[in-house]
């Protein structure tokens, strides 16, 4: 099958530049596939971060892939859109995330499904932006109606998904694993040294933002550490500055208990910290899916997160880490003590490194090749793609 993808990659950083790139590399093994990618992405004014540029020194690459698309150029999105068109792929792929690439991807879906044959499949990391508002209903909306298929990785977004757009084909699949930097894992001790760290050490891990909770999880830290001595290591940027944070800590009296490395992470270092790591914690307030369970599990660690969006499908609660209601510090501290007090990290590796495999890419491939095979007159293939918990 003739595929085109069109998404971030390096030079551009993040977890979607991570999966599009991956996705293309597992695509390309069974397909023709031809990637294009951005120029520029974000303007510098609008992005909340320090920069979108990945600083990895061993970055993931897309060998043959085509810098096209520069967001604030529409003459680059009508470029795309006809080179498709002389290509004249069976499918056509594009992830979906934020209401900013709305002009762009409304543009060339909507030439896009001029090509005879062409099949456009959106992957959609959020339904709608994290900061859910009208003005973001209505950006999915707009995009999404477009598509002959759509892929999501919970229930919640599907749920949300038929709600915006009625008729869509919605398949619901799992996000699949981050396991591009095992081969840097360090034994615990060592990477502990490294860091200047000594007992036991949960992670939260990534870009923080507000919904991803991390007040939650500094509330549930003196509970915590009253029961059970713990370093909480903080491994990321800080989007919109980390004075509350470090005022958080000060008033709860944490300064011992807590280290943090307020930037991005680059490739070649996160290894470091999931290593020196007992347990990853996920405290989202609320939130679709997350790539760092997915680096979790490709790095054999347990987690403790929320239930919300993908969250709750995704972790096996008792086996693979423990599950806690949103919003609610002391039922995450008790299972953050219940993981070190029962002893859990042996039987919850062991656990993982059996669950996991039933994230590998080739099955995402073969999802997205079921969905293709599929005549766009007909229903949408649910069943068979959605992604059920192991037994």
């Amino acid at each position: 099958m003739r595929i085109t993808l069109i998404g971030p990659t390096y030079p551009f950083r993040g977890g979607i530049a991570h999966h599009t790139t991956l996705l293309y590399r597992h695509l390309r093994v069974r397909h023709e596939v031809n990637f294009f990618t951005f120029r520029r992405q974000y303007p510098s004014w609008l992005f909340p971060g320090r920069t979108d540029r990945d600083p990895s020194e061993r970055p993931l690459l897309a060998p043959g892939v085509e810098a096209l698309v520069d967001s604030l150029n529409p003459a680059t999105w009508l470029g795309v859109a006809r080179r498709i068109a002389r290509l004249r792929p069976g499918l056509v792929i594009l992830p979906w995330w934020s209401s900013f690439w709305t002009p762009h991807f409304l543009t060339m879906a909507s030439l896009i499904r001029r090509i005879p044959g062409a099949r456009l499949l959106a992957i959609c990391h959020n339904v709608v932006d994290h900061e859910e508002g009208r003005f973001s209903r209505m950006c999915a909306r707009a995009v999404l109606r477009k598509m002959d298929d759509c892929l999501v990785h919970s229930v919640a977004d599907e749920a949300r998904l038929r709600r915006l757009v009625p008729a869509a084909r919605v398949t619901r699949a799992f996000h699949p694993l981050y396991e591009f930097v095992r081969p840097t894992l360090l034994g615990k001790v060592e990477a502990r040294a490294k860091l200047g760290l000594t007992g036991d050490t949960i992670l939260f891990f990534g870009f923080v933002r507000p919904y991803k909770g991390l007040g939650d999880l500094l509330l549930a830290m003196p509970r915590i550490v009253q029961r059970h001595p713990v370093t909480l290591l903080v491994a990321g940027e800080f989007w919109g500055g980390s004075d509350a944070f470090r005022r958080q800590v000060r008033e709860l009296s944490l300064e011992r208990a807590v280290r943090c490395v307020d930037r991005y992470v680059p490739n070649e270092e996160i290894a470091l910290y999931f290593s020196a790591a007992d347990l990853v914690v996920l405290p989202y307030v609320s939130g679709t899916a997350s790539g760092v369970v997915q680096m979790a599990y490709g790095l054999d660690k347990p987690v403790v997160a929320t239930t919300v969006g993908a969250l709750a499908d995704i972790v096996e609660d008792g086996r693979t880490g423990y599950l806690t209601p949103p919003g609610q510090p002391a039922a995450l501290a008790d299972a953050i003590v219940r993981f070190f007090e029962e002893d859990k990290e042996a039987e919850f590796v062991a656990n993982i490194r059996q669950y996991k495999q039933s994230f590998a890419w080739e099955r995402l491939v073969e999802i997205i090749e079921g969905i293709a095979a599929v005549p766009t007159g007909h229903g949408a293939p649910v069943g068979g793609a959605v992604h059920r918990k192991a037994s």
